[in-house]
């Protein structure tokens, strides 16, 4: 056996098995189990979420829900805040309320505790100039809404003398013989922020769930 530059034997791969090149099958062997390992391990993560995803309820259509919320314009100006325990939540069934689509629209999906905030365009409806009217002071319509009210413009939440309905409309312009009356919504044709809380669910035909 030759000897090497310092003196001592030259040592060859098949004299020490410890140093041996690992044989290719068993490579491939290893291979394949860390594949299985992997294999295993997304499985399991993927029931694991969607366990968990199953387990925490979500807002559906026919569900009745509590909201709290802020509303605001684009440029960020707060028009109304109701986000805290000193107002009473709102609560509506979702598919069968008078709250506006675009609110009912985020709540499906939300859980209990949890927050979104949405941006809404024309929240409450496009601006119709075909609700403006001018009407005489002293004609029936006026009189069915005012009476012999001292107006002036600004907004008014009134009740119909005739059918004890209330409304709101806005008094654009007051003369010695007519009104202007827009009875469009205050916000309709603009387009809001909404910051929705959910604080209470109650799935259809089951118990509440509250964060």
């Amino acid at each position: 056996m030759p000897e090497n530059p310092a003196g001592g034997e030259t040592e060859h791969p098949e004299d020490n098995p410890k140093k041996a090149v690992p044989d290719a099958r068993e490579v491939q062997k290893r291979k394949k189990l860390f594949i299985a390992i992997g294999a295993v391990i997304v499985i399991i993560a993927a029931v694991l979420g969607a366990y968990l995803l199953l387990s925490v309820p979500t807002a559906m259509k026919g569900d009745t829900v509590a909201i709290y919320y802020n509303e605001s314009f684009e440029n960020g100006t707060l028009y109304l805040s109701a986000m805290n325990a000193t107002y009473p939540p709102l609560i509506f069934t979702l598919g069968n309320s008078s709250v506006i689509s675009g609110v009912q629209d985020a709540v499906i999906g939300m859980s209990p505790g949890e927050i979104k905030t949405v941006n809404i365009p024309d929240a409450y409806g496009a601006y119709d100039p075909g609700l403006v009217q001018t009407v005489n002071r002293t004609g029936p319509v006026a009189q069915a809404i005012f009476g012999n009210m001292t107006l002036k413009p600004g907004l008014y939440t009134v009740r119909y003398r005739t059918t004890n309905t209330v409304s709101t409309m806005t008094i654009l312009n007051v003369t010695n013989t007519t009104l202007t009356l827009d009875t469009n919504n205050p916000l309709a044709g603009y387009n809001l922020t909404f910051t929705i809380e959910l604080a209470n669910l109650t799935k259809a035909n089951a118990p509440a769930a509250t964060s």
